[in-house]
């Protein structure tokens, strides 16, 4: 038995998945043809309560879609230190959109209306403009942590106030909806843009979904061409995504348990100096450097079959998941209870 925590990307599909995907009914997305893509973009824009969506390959290339149309090139985006726009995409904003970056210094990736507010830059010659505000939820490398809805919307109004458009990585945003009770279309009603990712957590095996204005998506579609992004009968993909938008939402509840569970199991271990929050289904640890690095402390583990994620000079990611089940839980605590450095 392998447990693999590495990410909630490394899912398979479920036979009723498969079952779902090997049905679809299909024709050339590119000529706007195939019927089970369609159908999963009416279906995701009318759950967030905007006008239309636009299937995409991947999460990164959705966000740097979003990007590219809010911004000119000498632009200025707004983000937190810790996103995933900035960290993670390849420096897509530089290369894509020719924009610089202004970093704010949040709580675990989440930042105030305040924090925006001083980082807006005057209307000068001299300076970026400032165009775009971008925030993640939940925040990865903040070890899944969770935004305040209410915290969003004062963010809406400073963005109102200083004409600059605001997108949302929601990567990972069904995860926070399950813990919060919050819905899809409070969050539709505050965002310019969301990007939906479908192989995460919710365990299809490619996809991401960007969510818009019609005259936003109209524009998103152009430049998914330009990146290389459209696909011909690409239904297959999609009906894994209705599958999963019908079926795995409420299950992300269950990877939280086993990540708070974790949680209590590292708690236990000498290495293991601090745990970030667990909100959802991310543990983010710091290890004694005394005593292990991230490298000698995994490769224990592999030892023993369980694989995860170094995340830092003395930090390593967990991340639970659909395919990581009760047995693997047990597997992974006999497997903390008796590694020994």
């Amino acid at each position: 038995m392998i447990a693999d925590l590495r990410s909630d990307t490394v899912t398979k599909p479920n036979p009723e998945m498969l079952d779902a995907m090997m049905h679809a009914i299909v024709g050339d997305d590119v000529f706007a043809e195939d019927p089970t893509i369609n159908e999963l973009q009416e279906m995701i824009a009318i759950k967030f309560g905007c006008e239309a969506a636009l299937f995409i390959p991947s999460g990164t290339m959705a966000n740097q879609i979003a990007i590219k149309v809010h911004t000119q090139p000498g632009d200025e985006v707004i983000c937190d230190k810790l996103s995933h726009v900035y960290n993670h995409e390849g420096g897509g904003i530089a290369f894509n959109s020719g924009a610089s970056v202004r970093l704010l210094d949040g709580d675990q990736g989440r930042f105030s209306a305040k924090d925006v507010e001083s980082a807006i830059l005057s209307d000068d010659a001299h300076l970026a403009n400032t165009s775009l505000v971008v925030i993640e939820n939940t925040v990865n490398k903040g070890g899944g942590s969770i935004w305040n809805l209410n915290e969003i919307k004062e963010i809406r109004k400073v963005c109102a106030k200083n004409d600059l458009k605001l997108h949302l990585d929601g990567a990972r945003l069904f995860n926070a909806l399950v813990e919060t009770g919050e819905t899809p279309n409070d969050y539709g009603q505050l965002f310019d843009s969301i990007s939906i990712c479908l192989s995460k957590g919710l365990g299809t095996p490619v996809g991401s979904v960007l969510i818009g204005s019609k005259e936003f998506i109209k524009k998103a579609h152009r430049f998914r061409k330009v990146m290389g992004g459209g696909m011909r009968q690409a239904g297959y993909l999609a009906a894994a995504g209705i599958y999963a938008l019908k079926n795995n939402v409420a299950l992300l509840k269950r990877d939280h348990e086993k990540a708070k569970s974790i949680g209590v199991m590292l708690e236990k271990m000498e290495v293991v100096t601090k745990i970030l929050p667990i909100e959802s289904n991310i543990i983010i640890f710091h290890l004694n450097p005394e005593i292990a690095d991230p490298a000698s402390f995994l490769n224990k583990l592999a030892e023993k079959d369980v694989l995860a994620f170094p995340f830092g000079s003395d930090t390593v990611r967990f991340v639970t998941h659909l395919d990581f089940n009760n047995e693997h839980l047990k597997h992974l605590e006999n497997t903390l209870n008796s590694i020994q450095f």
